[in-house]
C-alpha cells in the first residue's frame, strides 16, 4: 500500500474555468528532470503562476490569498490533454489538490490521476457551472467531495452525485496504486517464484 487512503474531503475549491489545459501547462518540460513523485508541486502551472523574473502572477487563481489552500479544482473541459507526463498528476498531488472536477479529461491523465491518489470527477456542463459558481465564493464556499457515497456537496448543502469506476473507486478508498495492487498478491508471487526455482534452479 504506497498511497494514502482517500477520505472524505471538504476544502477550498478553486475555479478554474479554462478549456484544453494540457499537462505542459500544468508542469513544464523544463522541469521533467526528476522520476521521484514529489517536490513538483512549487512548479504546477508555472507559467501561468509566475513571472519569468519568479514573481508571482497576482491574477492566477491558486496565487490568491483566498485559493493557495485549495484542494479542489473546478476547470474547464478536457483537462489535462497533450503529451502523457505522469509528471502532471504527481505536480497536482504535491501541490495538495485531491480532487479535480471537469466536463471531460483526456483519457491518460484521467487514469493516471486516480494511480496518484487524485480523484478525477467527470460531471455535466450545467454542474460544473454550478459548482465554479460555488468556487468563486472564495475560501469560505468549502466543497465536500465524499468518494464513498459519491456525492459533492456545494457551501450551500445542494448535492450532485457522480459516477466513478468500482475498481478505481476501491483503490482510491484504500490507498492502492499498481505497486499496492501487486503486494496484495506477494504470497502467490513468493510461491510461484520458490516453484519456478525448484524446477528451474539455472534460471
Amino acid at each position: 500500500m504506497t498511497m494514502e487512503k482517500y477520505e472524505k474531503l471538504t476544502g477550498i475549491a478553486a475555479p478554474m474555468p479554462l478549456v484544453n489545459i494540457d499537462t505542459d501547462m500544468i508542469i513544464p518540460k523544463v522541469f521533467l528532470k526528476s522520476i521521484a513523485r514529489t517536490g513538483f508541486g512549487k512548479n504546477l502551472f508555472d507559467e501561468m503562476r509566475f513571472n519569468r523574473d519568479g514573481t508571482e502572477i497576482p491574477d492566477f487563481v491558486l496565487n490568491k490569498p483566498q485559493y493557495r489552500d485549495a484542494s479542489i479544482l473546478i476547470a474547464g473541459d478536457n483537462f489535462g490533454c497533450g503529451s502523457s507526463r505522469e509528471h502532471a498528476p504527481w505536480a497536482i498531488a504535491d501541490f495538495g489538490i485531491k480532487c479535480i472536477i471537469s466536463t471531460s479529461f483526456a483519457d491518460i491523465f484521467f487514469n493516471n490521476s486516480f494511480k496518484n491518489g487524485i480523484l478525477p470527477i467527470v460531471m455535466p456542463q450545467e454542474v460544473v457551472d454550478v459548482l465554479m459558481q460555488d468556487a468563486e465564493k472564495g475560501a469560505n464556499a468549502r466543497m465536500t467531495v465524499d468518494l464513498e457515497s459519491q456525492i459533492v456537496t456545494t457551501s450551500d448543502g445542494e448535492e450532485f452525485s457522480f459516477e466513478v469506476d468500482a475498481f478505481k473507486k476501491h483503490c482510491l478508498l484504500n490507498g492502492l496504486d499498481d505497486i499496492g495492487l501487486t503486494y496484495q498478491k506477494i504470497d502467490a508471487i513468493d510461491a510461484f517464484e520458490a516453484e519456478q526455482a525448484a524446477k528451474a534452479p539455472w534460471l
